[in-house]
Formats: C-alpha cells, structure tokens, sequence
C-alpha cells in the first residue's frame, strides 16, 4: 500500500469497488484472527508468549475468555534501578595544571581538564576511585566532584599510560555514606544486551548525565595513545558500544543492567559520517591494573630489556644494512638477560613468538599477553642474517603520569627527542 494524494493516482472509489475493498478488508481481517489463534498454543508451549494470555475455547469452538490487549515491558525501570545503584559512586575529576601568568609572570593552579571517575575500593582512612590516566596526565592537583556538589582533592596513587588506567584516593570520610561500586566479570558480557555510561561530559555542568545502548561487541582493538604526543603506545582489546560516550565521558562507567561496572570509558570514534562508536576498558582488566597500583603503587608489564625505536621513525641514512622495511630497531641491550641472549645494538626485531611486529606499540601489544619471567622466541635481523634468539623477560613499572607534564611536543618514538627506553 501506498500514500494517495489528490492527482491522477487516486483509485477509482465507485460503488462496486468500494463493496470489493470492503469484502477483501473483511475476509483478510478474519483470515488473520483465525491464523493468530490457531497459532496461540503452539506460541504458549514454546514460551515465545505468556502462558496466561492463551485464549480456550468451548466445545463449539468460540472463545471463553478475552484476550488482553496488550503486554506492557518497561525496559526503562531497569535502567533506572542499574543507575541508581552506581551513580553515587560516580565523581567527577578535575586536572589542574601550572600555568604560566602573562602579567604577574607567575605560575598558578587552573583547571585544564575534567574527567569522570568511579569509586570501588574502601578501607580504613581511605576511598579509591579508578580513572583514565590521560583525566590525570601532567596534573600539579587533582579533585573530585561528588553527587553532592562537595569538592575534594585527591592523591593520584598511581597510573599506568599502557593501558590509560589510573587510581585515586580521598579522604574515607568523603564518601563514608557512599557504596563502592561492583564491578562484573568483563569475560561473560554478550553482544547486544544493555549497556550504560554515566559521566561528566562537557564539564561539571552536565555532571551525571547517563546514556544507554547495547554492548556493539566484546573484542575490539584500539590504539592507546600518549595523551600528550598522541603517539601509539600499545593496542589493547576494549568493549565497543553505542551509548554515547563524550568528552569528559574518560574514566567513567560502563554497566549492565544488574548496576555492575562492565568497563570503564576510554574514548570513541570522531570523524564525519561516524557515530555511536565508543569503547571502554573491559572491567577485568581495570580491576587487575587497579589492584597493582593499589599493592604498589604501579602497574607491572613484562620487559625486553632493551632499548630502541620503530624503524620506521629512524631517518633512512640511520638505518642498519637489512632486508626489511620495517621492525624494532635496537639502541641497546640493557638487560642481563637480553645480553645473554646475544641481542646487540642495530639488529633489527621483526616477530616475537611468531607474531610479525613493525612498531614499538606491536611489540608492547604481544609483548604484554606474557608475564616476567617467561621466555619469548625473537627473530631479528643483523645485516642480512637472520637469527632466532630465546630472551627471558624482565620487569617494567609504570609511571606515575600525574605531575609530570610531558608537554613539550617530542615524541618518545623518535631518536632525536626523548629516548623511549623500552626495560628497565
């Protein structure tokens, strides 16, 4: 069926026409009521429909009872009851920076950014709330922002740029009245069912603002970045969603409808024609990450022990004789361990485990799926030899990214600026 307007495609109402729409309308309508009550028990025993809304029928086939109307499902209460269940430990976090005065030519303290936070740890004198560490990166000060308006500053415990995890601490008193929030096992979530994000998009102004979607898929990879450079440091497997995800969004929740953390919001997709793209951390992952920086104070990643750089960021006329575009170029063995295994400045590391790596994030990408002290399978090249070393892994320590501005525009994947020491 179509729209009619008032032109030459009007349909000729005259009587016996009128008398033939009427007898079709009236035998389609009696067709279709016989077809959906034949089919209400065969529905009923299979569970598609209620049990109680299947209608019987008297010994001379008419209906003995009434069917109801409708079926109402609130999808929406339970939204709210999962919201109401997080939001007061949601808070939002305000990074400020030292900023230099044009007329006292003083420095001082100015807000420069805001995040979210959620709270998931009490004990004793303290709360912890876990983040982004891009929210806190090269922060001089940092406060939450409670439900109830009530400022407070935080301690950054510690961050780890690997992952763009970082944890807070207040004052226990801060939150006494406030319920920590439970976090899900990350691994059993399904494509498809609901997920919401509470956050502090565009500032404090739009403070607990929620958003709702599904669960887009469980495994996607994304680039982590250097908050400052912009500079890949590694891929990780993230949760992808619908439900909007904005800036000032980062370090907030990701639920489930039973009010369980199933990831913590990192970033979203902004190009023309794209949208209803964000991702989040997955909830094992920022409980594993905020365990370690609570127990030490930083997050532990298996190390090379070496030092080097992406060949692709070192000028061609550096490049050592080899037959591959592409690789780790290595500064330095540092490790006792990576000398043992006779690694040696300017070879060249093409696959680890089997597993090609052209860049410094590849490398860390793979790299990071093992624990210290286990054993990984290098090939690399020296000149146009090609070798297969065993090199036992060492330990790396995250850094603390809060107070310690990077901001000086140099890239950690480039010889000619910062060295991005990859070991100890």
């Amino acid at each position: 069926m179509g729209f009619y307007g008032k032109g030459d495609d009007r349909p000729d109402w005259k009587k016996g026409n009128a008398v033939k729409w009427v007898a079709v309308v009236v035998v389609s309508a009696l067709v279709g009521s016989a077809a959906t009550f034949a089919t209400i028990p065969m529905l009923a025993n299979h569970g598609v429909i209620p049990a109680s809304i299947q209608a019987s029928t008297d010994d001379t086939g008419g209906l003995s009872q009434t069917l109801p109307t409708s079926v109402n499902v609130n999808v929406s209460d339970g939204i709210t009851e999962a919201v109401k269940q997080v939001e007061p430990a949601v808070m939002g976090v305000v990074n400020y920076s030292q900023v230099s005065d044009f007329f006292s030519q003083n420095n001082k303290l100015q807000a420069t950014g805001v995040g979210t936070g959620v709270l998931f740890y009490k004990k004793d004198k303290y709360g912890y709330a876990v983040t982004n560490n891009h929210v806190v990166d090269g922060a001089a000060k940092v406060e939450v922002v409670l439900g109830s308006g009530k400022h407070v500053q935080a301690q950054v415990v510690g961050t780890d740029p690997y992952t763009d995890l970082a944890v807070l601490q207040v004052p226990v008193t801060a939150v006494k009245n406030i319920q920590p929030a439970r976090f899900a096992n990350s691994d059993n979530i399904e494509v498809g069912e609901p997920a919401i994000a509470i956050g502090t998009p565009m500032g404090l102004d739009f403070a607990d603002s929620v958003t709702a979607g599904i669960v887009s898929a469980k495994k996607r990879i994304m680039p982590v970045e250097e908050p400052q450079t912009q500079q890949t440091l590694d891929y990780q497997a993230v949760i992808q969603t619908d439900a909007a995800i904005n800036p000032g969004n980062s370090g907030g929740p990701l639920i489930n409808i039973h009010g369980e953390v199933i990831g913590i919001n990192s970033s979203k997709i902004v190009a023309q024609n794209f949208e209803g793209m964000g991702f989040a951390i997955p909830a094992n992952e920022a409980r594993s990450i905020a365990e370690q920086i609570l127990q030490t104070g930083h997050a532990v990643h298996p190390a090379l022990g070496i030092s080097g750089y992406s060949l692709n960021a070192v000028p061609e006329q550096y490049w050592p004789d080899v037959p591959v575009d592409y690789g780790i170029w290595v500064r330095a063995a540092d490790s006792s361990d990576a000398k043992a295994a006779g690694i040696k400045s300017q070879d060249v590391i093409v696959s680890i485990d089997g597993h090609t790596v052209k860049s410094m994030a590849d490398l860390r990408t793979y790299l990071f799926q093992k624990q210290p002290g286990q054993t990984v399978t290098l090939r690399l090249y020296r000149g146009s030899q090609q070798l297969n070393v065993k090199v036992k892994l060492g330990e790396m320590k995250s850094v603390n990214t809060a107070d310690t501005p990077s901001n000086d525009g140099s890239s950690s994947d480039s010889p000619f600026s910062v060295p991005n020491f990859f070991g100890y």
